[in-house]
């Protein structure tokens, strides 16, 4: 074994043995999905204080709102309706993109385009040039999907990775236009 799967199994053997969470119900306790990027100083357990069943955790480069992630909420959400309740099932979706993000790179044409050339990826989708924009483009994108039902709940934070700070940039509405 490598010394990071060594320390990794050894923090999980500490963990399994104070584990108690054994009939946590499978809707999170805030019936709340955050999405956020993969960057490891963007941790939404521990900017946000989560304990293990608060939320759902999506990442990815950028925090984005990609195809697959428009495929993911709409099949959580329609999960969530179908687990029972009366009128439209609660579901917040809050997008949070964060400061000096690697994903600025994608936006760098020449960056972009030896990405593509050398790879064969294509990261438009996950580019950002301005975080505050980008995350209204992306409310916008949900927004537009018709498989993504318009009772979900969605906004927008904005990580300063320099001070530890959340600022609202996209207010929590419903999709419904």
């Amino acid at each position: 074994m490598s010394n990071t799967i060594t320390t990794l199994v050894n923090r999980n053997r500490q963990f399994a043995g104070d584990f108690t969470a054994t009939d946590m119900p499978i809707l999170p306790k805030l019936r709340t999905v955050l999405l956020t990027c993969i960057d490891a100083r963007v941790d939404p357990a521990h900017i946000f204080g989560l304990e293990l069943g608060d939320a759902v955790i999506m990442r990815n480069n950028g925090g984005r709102v990609t195809p697959a992630v428009v495929q993911e909420v709409s099949a959580l959400a329609f999960m969530v309706s179908k687990m029972g309740g009366e009128g439209p099932p609660a579901f917040e979706f809050i997008i949070i993109q964060h400061t000096q993000c690697g994903a600025q790179r994608f936006a760098d044409p020449d960056f972009h385009r030896e990405l593509k050339e050398q790879c064969g990826v294509d990261m438009s989708l996950s580019a950002i040039s301005d975080p505050e924009l980008s995350l209204r483009e992306d409310v916008e994108r949900l927004r537009d999907a018709p498989e993504v039902p318009d009772y979900v709940v969605v906004s927008g934070l904005l990580y300063d990775v320099k001070t530890g700070q959340v600022r609202e940039i996209v207010p929590p509405t419903k999709l419904a236009a």
